[in-house]
């Protein structure tokens, strides 16, 4: 062995001998210092140990909903529709109108309001001529034509008139005039009244009242003047304040007071069923004869409220049943 090579080999022994030394210092002791914990960077988080079930999170964990910006629609209305009026704040919105309820019937005259409840159950006896809603009735235009074209060819003397509506129902559509119920005769004082009525009235002059004057009271001579008391008038029968409404409120009807002769004398109407004279006999024969021409008939002897006259008409009946008294 040379003594370079035994140099070598101490240097490394010495080597190893160092090594093992720092080696067997660097041991750790039993107990080593706790780590330091870090500080809170926000950058990461610590992980929650996961539980063996899943629980809903407590309600102070649940975020509250935000409510949403109050964004107001526009505003749209319906076709026809007027928008509702703005109130001025502090002041009461208007009471709004109860809806109309639809109606029910035929419709009422202008200005005439439902019935109440009190009226429906009235019988017809019991209503005033209010509360009846009566309405005009209307006339045939070629019917008028054809009745006003009689009286021309029997000579009555008339003019028309403009249509009469005084409410309630009373009123004629198509009204006349009569001035002569026939030539020479006189009507006095001037009948408003319908086409028909005065028909009636001059066939009735013609056929029957004429001749039976002729017959019965020869020495009158000739009868000049027809004393009416009452034509077109708004009231119900009898004048009263409850019931039907009267044929004079339609034009139905005429009051013959008295017949005026050429010598100057009046024959009133008046109770003569037990009159035995010819005057007795002319106004009896003349009450019978109305009915041939008018649909009612009521003289002197009917009732208290025509001890003074005849009321005729020419109301329709149903099967044309006419009543004479």
């Amino acid at each position: 062995m040379t003594e370079t090579d035994a140099l070598r080999k101490l240097s490394i022994l010495a080597i190893l001998l160092a090594a093992a030394t720092f080696l067997g210092g660097a041991r750790l002791p039993p107990h080593g210092p706790l780590p330091q914990p870090r500080p809170d960077t926000g950058d990461t988080t610590s992980p929650a140990p996961l539980p063996d079930k899943a629980e809903p999170p407590a309600p102070d964990d649940v975020p509250a909903p935000q409510p949403k910006p109050d964004v107001k629609e526009p505003e749209t209305r319906e076709p026809d529709q007027p928008l509702a009026p703005q109130t001025e704040p502090g002041k009461p919105e208007p009471a709004k109108p109860a809806p109309a309820e639809p109606m029910q019937g035929p419709p009422l005259p202008p200005g005439k309001g439902p019935q109440t409840p009190e009226e429906d159950n009235k019988p017809p006896a019991e209503q005033t001529l209010e509360e009846q809603h009566l309405t005009i009735e209307p006339e045939n235009d070629a019917e008028h034509a054809e009745c006003t074209a009689a009286l021309k060819a029997l000579g009555v003397v008339f003019k028309d008139a403009p249509r009469i509506d005084d409410g309630n129902g009373c009123g004629i559509d198509k009204p006349i005039i009569v001035s002569e119920a026939l030539p020479g005769i006189t009507l006095k004082p001037e009948a408003t009244i319908r086409c028909p009525a005065a028909l009636a009235l001059a066939r009735w002059m013609k056929e029957s009242v004429i001749p039976a004057a002729s017959a019965a009271l020869p020495e009158q001579r000739r009868l000049t003047t027809v004393n009416q008391a009452t034509s077109y008038m708004c009231r119900l029968r009898n004048g009263a304040g409850t019931g039907k409404i009267s044929e004079h409120a339609r034009g139905n009807a005429i009051d013959i007071a008295s017949f005026h002769f050429e010598k100057g004398e009046d024959v009133a109407v008046r109770s003569r069923r037990e009159d035995s004279t010819l005057t007795g006999a002319f106004q009896r024969t003349v009450s019978a004869a109305g009915c041939l021409y008018f649909t009612t008939v009521l003289d002197p002897e009917s009732d208290a409220a025509h001890e003074t006259h005849f009321h005729l008409d020419v109301i329709e009946r149903k099967g044309g049943y006419r009543y004479c008294h």
